[in-house]
């Protein structure tokens, strides 16, 4: 079960990414107060708010969702299109963590 405060955190945190940046899912996790709940908030991208930008949240090594609506190919071209290069191919498709990693200022 999901509790409602952490999945509340994780949207707000979520849209508060900026275009051309990134964030991990593992990063939300932690930053909304449950460091091992990656694959939670990937079950949130999945059935939360479409609105909301899920293309820039990427794996803890930069690739591509494979659970994103239309697959890799279609959150890459997301990404591509707020201007964020793509490195690799294929399957291998992922974001330069080190230059688009987001880390916003803590409180």
């Amino acid at each position: 079960m999901i509790d409602s405060q952490f999945k509340d955190r994780v949207i707000a945190l979520v849209a508060s990414i900026p275009a051309g940046k990134v964030m991990t899912y593992g990063q939300i996790a932690s930053l909304c107060g449950n460091p091992r709940a990656a694959r939670i908030v990937g079950g949130i991208a999945h059935f939360g708010p479409p609105d909301l930008p899920w293309h820039r949240v990427v794996n803890k090594s930069g690739q591509l969702a494979a659970g994103y609506p239309g697959g890799r190919v279609a959150h890459g071209k997301d990404l591509e299109a707020e201007g964020i290069e793509l490195l690799g191919v294929g399957q291998d498709v992922r974001v330069d963590l080190d230059k688009l990693i987001w880390r916003p200022r803590q409180n």
